[in-house]
């Protein structure tokens, strides 16, 4: 049994084409079907069904692969510890709350206890980096929602939806009334961020819980950077919903407006990786550091 059958065969069930899993390994298409047929011929057993218009993985098809991307993930493990000597990387993809915010706080601490591990740092949105986890781009992923059956899920971190406002009428007096006047609010123009973002997705479930649409907003922009959604808040553009953490700064610098949102339930922010993956020990104490970071302040679940 040869290692290029099995990555052939793992990249077609992934990818559900031939011709996609050929284009990803950088080979012919005949090629990547001589692997699979040399796979079934060695097992004596049919693995993928394929006609000319669909493809399709038998049961014993999904074990081989479950148990083949398992094989190829212990050889990249191996490859990379004996390629790199005393040194060791941890591909992280991070969506842009944890990237700009958690992150920071994390990798320099975490650098000075384990200053053998490097980091090599992916920004994307949570829909994203959750891909790029199940193709086996990245060893971890921090970001905004679960949900991804191919991942297993550690929240370890805390971040809640805040609406921000320029400096300025009518904000200043709508912030002085006792109660946060939400409909006056949210008549203002406002800036909302990309839909596959984890922030706005939470964003979109407490517009929910108001019985109000995105339809009915008058959205002036929709902007996926949270740095420009601020300066343009600042600048007098319109309202945000925006995450607490990327909002905290201006807030505490007075160049926007807080407004904290009634009876809005705390998101979590995640840690995840392929439930099919084997945890290196390092990412493993990665993993745990990570929890032990924010766990005692937040107490957002058990530690790994």
């Amino acid at each position: 049994m040869e290692l290029k059958h099995l990555r052939s065969f793992v990249a077609v069930v992934r990818y559900g084409s031939f011709t996609r899993a050929a284009e990803k390994l950088y080979l012919s298409q005949p090629a990547v079907s001589a692997h699979v047929q040399a796979l079934e011929e060695e097992l004596g057993r049919r693995l993928i069904i394929r006609t000319t218009k669909s493809l399709e993985v038998t049961p014993k098809g999904q074990t081989v692969c479950r148990l083949a991307g398992s094989i190829l993930e212990l050889q990249r493990q191996i490859v990379e510890q004996c390629g790199r000597g005393s040194r060791t990387v941890i591909r992280l993809g991070a969506s842009t709350i944890p990237s700009a915010y958690v992150l920071p706080q994390l990798l320099p601490e975490f650098g000075r206890l384990y200053p053998e591990v490097y980091f090599t740092v992916h920004q994307s949105n949570s829909q994203g980096v959750a891909d790029g986890l199940a193709e086996g781009l990245f060893d971890v992923g921090l970001l905004g929602m679960a949900g991804d059956e191919r991942l297993a899920y550690i929240p370890f971190c805390r971040d809640r939806i805040v609406l921000i406002a320029p400096v300025a009428e009518p904000y200043l007096t709508m912030h002085d009334q006792p109660e946060v006047p939400l409909a006056e609010l949210l008549a203002q123009p406002i800036i909302l961020r990309e839909q596959s973002s984890g922030s706005q997705k939470s964003a979109g479930r407490f517009l929910d819980s108001l019985g109000v649409s995105e339809e009915q907003l008058h959205v002036t922009a929709r902007i996926n950077d949270q740095e420009a959604i601020k300066n343009l808040v600042a600048g007098g553009l319109g309202v945000s919903l925006i995450s607490q953490r990327a909002a905290q700064n201006f807030v505490d610098e007075k160049r926007v407006l807080k407004f904290d949102l009634p009876s809005h339930d705390v998101r979590s922010l995640y840690l995840a990786y392929r439930r099919d993956y084997i945890l290196q020990a390092h990412v493993k104490e990665f993993l745990a550091f990570a929890q032990q970071k924010f766990l005692p302040e937040e107490e957002t679940g058990p530690r790994l």
